[in-house]
């Protein structure tokens, strides 16, 4: 049976959870578009990201793991991403083809090709919990931009066949749960939520420690050694940084209140610019001066 979504992330069938998720974070950096400009980057972004958003949750990866890619009516992943259209929301097809009933489409084991075995909610049919009463929720993962996370805004999602855009609190982090109300199912007048659990996009610049932002900032040699300012762009606004003499690679500096909103507190946290010393090629200096310092500056024999 092909599972293709496996070669999406280049790894094997029986690959453990933690070697799935490092396997994501590499290619993830590696297809960003932010990164990478090549043609066709930002489609793989998107395949990686949508095997990943089935693969990295048990219950869809155990389903995927029984029916392979029967599913994408026997194309593999790929093939099945580029017939979706440049635009689509590879994640929500997803999430609908998996969400909360499973393969409730299925007739007798066999799936039909496209969606036509799926059942049209997308999200299967109501637990009845033994009580006579149904379940209207909708429960759905979603992954959301970093800088969306951090800041805050609005999110386009697709839900019970509905488009609507969402409202993302500043200083949301991976495992929260959103709950949009009156967005889940219906029944007899009766309308349940939509409940929604985050996962964070990695960023390419920062990383996230608590409320506090961490990012890599580019000094040049000169700069380091006498001292100077350079223009730093951020999440919020581009600042400028004063780099007293004598910094050091690895050196950090603390802007105060740029980090994450703690959404408890209401206290941001802080940016922290860790200094990356960029070292001059001898081949370029100015050849006096390349002899100078060769003689003078102080190390070696």
């Amino acid at each position: 049976m092909s599972k293709s979504l496996y070669e999406t992330l280049g790894v094997s069938e029986n690959a453990s959870a933690d070697e799935i998720k490092r396997a994501y974070r590499k290619l993830a950096r590696k297809y960003h578009p932010d990164i990478n400009k090549d043609p066709g980057a930002e489609e793989k972004f998107k395949e990686i990201n949508a095997a990943y958003e089935v693969l990295s949750d048990p219950e869809k990866k155990k389903q995927y793991d029984q029916f392979g890619d029967q599913i994408f009516g026997g194309q593999n992943f790929h093939d099945f991403a580029r017939g979706q259209g440049a635009n689509v929301d590879l994640d929500e097809i997803l999430r609908n083809i998996f969400g909360g009933g499973g393969f409730g489409g299925f007739a007798g084991g066999s799936a039909h090709g496209g969606f036509g075995g799926f059942s049209s909610g997308g999200f299967g049919g109501f637990d009845m919990g033994g009580m006579g009463a149904p379940d209207l929720d909708i429960h759905a993962k979603i992954t959301i931009p970093f800088n969306v996370a951090v800041l805050g805004g609005t999110h386009s999602i697709s839900a019970n066949g509905e488009t609507f855009d969402i409202r993302i609190p500043a200083g949301v982090k991976t495992g929260e749960t959103l709950r949009i109300r009156g967005k889940g199912k219906n029944f007899n007048g009766q309308r349940g939520d939509l409940l929604l659990k985050i996962e964070v996009a990695e960023s390419p610049e920062y990383e996230r420690k608590g409320d506090d932002l961490y990012k890599t900032i580019d000094i040049p040699l000169k700069t380091a050694m006498f001292g100077g300012k350079i223009k730093v762009p951020t999440l919020e606004r581009e600042i400028t940084l004063k780099v007293p003499k004598n910094t050091k690679n690895g050196q950090k500096f603390r802007v105060k209140e740029l980090g994450v909103m703690n959404r408890k507190t209401k206290v941001k946290g802080d940016l922290y610019l860790i200094a990356n010393i960029i070292l001059p090629k001898v081949e370029e200096l100015d050849p006096e001066l390349a002899k100078m310092m060769e003689e003078k500056l102080p190390g070696g024999e």
